[in-house]
């Protein structure tokens, strides 16, 4: 078995990167997929939600930890054994994050629906076409029908990135669960099943398409 990575990344902090990691993981997991979660962030979000998950019984999946200089070792050890390796990285962009985009399939890049967050993506960018990685940018804690939203999609599509035809909600239910350990879709059904549903068709359609 040779599974598939997924980095998530995004120089500038509050993007959502530990909600957007841990939401995919769930709902790849609920697909029947095998998946394991490496965090290589110091803040140790995803590492804090998996043993919240770990707390009330098996979490269904694996989890990992790793500094820059190991995530390559991590990434190649863990997707012998699993369908999806997901990568929630710092906050930051320098020479830590190149290891991790380096072993990544597809490096997803959340934007909060705000300029200054289009303008921190320019360098995440960048480096991932440096390292010649596919990357899908993920409008995230969107409000339907705003022009603000519409103006940050609209910047996103002029810096020459693809961009996922769904966006998630700026909801409550996303924080709620990931501090309990959950995704939302283990928690309640609500708008966000369609979000999280459609976000992980078309990352699987872009993986079958390589």
């Amino acid at each position: 078995m040779t599974g598939k990575v997924l980095t998530v990344a995004q120089q500038k902090g509050g993007s959502g990167k530990t909600t957007v990691a841990a939401n995919l993981a769930v709902a790849l997991m609920r697909r029947g997929r095998s998946v394991a979660v490496l965090d290589t962030d110091p803040q140790g979000s995803l590492g804090r939600w998996f043993m919240a998950r770990r707390e009330r019984g098996d979490p269904g999946l694996e989890f990992s930890t790793a500094s820059a200089w190991g995530v390559s070792y991590e990434c190649e050890k863990l997707k012998k054994h699993v369908d999806y390796v997901i990568v929630d990285t710092p906050p930051k962009v320098d020479a830590d994050l190149r290891p991790a985009l380096r072993e990544s399939d597809l490096v997803i890049v959340p934007v909060a629906a705000s300029h200054v967050d289009v303008w921190a993506t320019e360098s995440v960018l960048d480096l991932a076409r440096r390292e010649r990685r596919p990357v899908l940018v993920l409008l995230n804690r969107a409000k339907a029908g705003t022009r603000l939203m519409a103006e940050v999609a609209a910047a996103i599509d002029a810096l020459g990135a693809t961009q996922a035809t769904v966006a998630l909600g700026s909801r409550v239910a996303y924080a709620e669960s990931l501090g309990t350990g959950h995704g939302v879709l283990e928690r309640s059904r609500g708008p966000w099943v369609a979000e999280i549903d459609a976000l992980v068709d078309e990352i699987e359609a872009l993986l079958s398409a390589e």
